[in-house]
Formats: C-alpha cells, sequence, structure tokens
C-alpha cells in the first residue's frame, strides 16, 4: 500500500512588484496556516517518508515548515523544478518517479495541478483545494508507477482548524 499527501502552498504574497511569480513569498497567514497545518498533520500520521516541493518559494517555505514541525530532516527536503507547473502532468510524473521503498510521501505544490491530480486519482470530488490545503490518498499497489484510481482519506483545510 502507498500513501500520499498532496499539500498545495500556504497563503502567497502578491505585493511585492517587480519580483518573478515563482519567487513569491508567503503571506504572515500563509506561515501561520502552515505551521497550523503541519502540527494538526503531526499528530494525526505517522511522519511521511519523503518530502518533496516545487522549487517555487512559496511551495518551498510550506515544505520548510512542515519539515520543521514533522521533524524531517530539511537536508532530505527533495526539490523538484517541475513541480513548478500548473498542470498535473508534472505531478503525476513525480509521483509514478517515486522510489518504492518509500511507501508515504508529501509533495507541496500548486492550485490547478493539485485539483486534477485528486479528483483524478482520489475517490472524493473536491471542487477546490484551498492554500495549504492537504488531501491524503491511499493506493493498494506496491509500486508508484501502477497507480490509478485511490481512496481518498484525508481533506483538511486550514479554515477547518482556526
Amino acid at each position: 500500500m502507498k500513501t500520499l499527501y498532496i499539500v498545495r502552498h500556504a497563503k502567497s504574497s502578491w505585493k511585492y512588484s517587480g519580483i518573478e511569480d515563482i519567487d513569491r513569498p508567503l503571506k504572515k497567514r500563509g506561515i501561520k496556516d502552515a505551521h497550523l497545518m503541519s502540527k494538526f498533520l503531526s499528530k494525526e500520521i505517522a511522519r511521511p517518508d519523503v518530502f518533496i516541493s516545487s522549487s517555487a518559494n512559496r511551495a518551498l517555505h510550506t515544505g520548510i515548515i512542515f519539515c520543521e514541525n514533522l521533524e524531517y530532516p530539511l537536508a532530505n527536503l527533495q526539490i523538484n523544478r517541475q513541480l513548478y507547473s500548473f498542470s498535473d502532468g508534472y505531478l503525476v510524473k513525480t509521483v509514478y518517479a517515486l522510489d518504492d521503498a518509500f511507501n508515504s510521501a508529501i509533495i507541496f505544490s500548486h492550485d490547478h495541478g493539485i485539483n486534477t491530480f485528486v479528483n483524478k486519482f482520489g475517490n472524493t470530488p473536491i471542487a477546490h483545494v484551498s492554500t495549504c490545503g492537504i488531501i491524503g490518498i491511499k493506493f493498494q499497489e506496491k509500486h508508484w508507477k501502477n497507480i490509478k484510481k485511490g481512496k481518498t482519506f484525508m481533506v483538511e483545510f486550514p479554515k477547518n482548524h482556526k
């Protein structure tokens, strides 16, 4: 069995002009939400085997906060530039390429790609994954490259924890 947690990056700031989209930082609310959700997750699950983040500042900062609160070595956080995409294609490729030695993974990525992925691979329709939302899906497979439809067992958003 394989378990996947997909986390949409926390709320980012649009207040800085002249910076590239990939460099946008988290807002204060985003930082608070990332701590809130990662502390919640740390009490609910065993720490995932591998943490992977988009290279975008906002996703990476979210991942760093989750590493801290789930006591995952920051040096082991994998950064995947291809996850800085707003389609599910690279997210699917990233999951299919996971090492089968990992039974669980957590991925920090972006809107649209996440929404498409969780509806394609999970069994619970989700209209919109909010910022810092966490979706958990279990797959009855031994190999990541073989995952198809899984069972959505976690749908958590910050607004439900405030």
